[in-house]
């Protein structure tokens, strides 16, 4: 996790990637039932592109990560942010977290996780009852979205596998929402948003 600690402090520079996160925001903001009184957890939220702007919607956002680097930006952003934040240093892979919210939402982050389903069944643990799920992700692609594949384990996702899995563990209201593809200079990278209710 140390190539994310390195990016952390020019991470929010690329336009691209707040574009790609505004995008996924506007998206998640449409389909979720939003009230100013939810907590809710942005998972993999880096530097907390996507939970900025979702802020104005909710008391709270708590942002999980694996890099402590990128957490250090988030929380120097707090004055940005439109309620109250708080950062968690957790690899969701590795640890669980005791911890429960109205939604989560995650921006790009799956593809860096190895057991999908283990992924699940804990996100539907951390959710309150009726809480949600929005995760976005890549679709399917060829491996040459990232220029370098380490720490990445899923070369984007086929969204319809992942509603089966999501039902399996228990989600109901499964929807697959697409998003504004990712332009890169060698491509076009399509990007979808599952959700789910607990």
């Amino acid at each position: 996790m140390s190539n994310f600690n390195s990016k952390a402090k020019s991470w929010d520079l690329k336009s691209r990637r707040v574009q790609n996160a505004k995008n996924i925001a506007n998206e998640i903001e449409i389909s979720l039932p939003f009230k100013k009184n939810m907590t809710i957890a942005d998972l993999g939220a880096g530097t907390g592109l996507l939970s900025y702007f979702l802020s104005h919607l909710v008391s709270k956002v708590v942002a999980i990560d694996n890099s402590r680097d990128m957490l250090e930006v988030f929380l120097s952003k707090s004055n940005s942010f439109k309620c109250e934040i708080e950062a968690i240093k957790r690899d969701i892979s590795l640890e669980s977290i005791d911890l429960n919210f109205d939604a989560i939402v995650s921006s790009m982050t799956i593809h860096h996780i190895k057991d999908t389903k283990e992924l699940l069944s804990k996100l539907y643990k951390m959710l309150n009852s009726n809480g949600y799920i929005a995760l976005a992700d890549l679709e399917i692609e060829d491996g040459s979205f990232h220029s370098d594949n380490s720490g990445v384990y899923h070369f984007g996702f086929e969204f319809n596998s992942l509603a089966n899995i999501a039902k399996e563990i228990g989600f109901k209201d499964i929807e697959i929402k697409s998003c504004n593809p990712i332009i890169k200079p060698n491509g076009e990278y399509r990007v979808s948003i599952l959700i789910a209710k607990k």
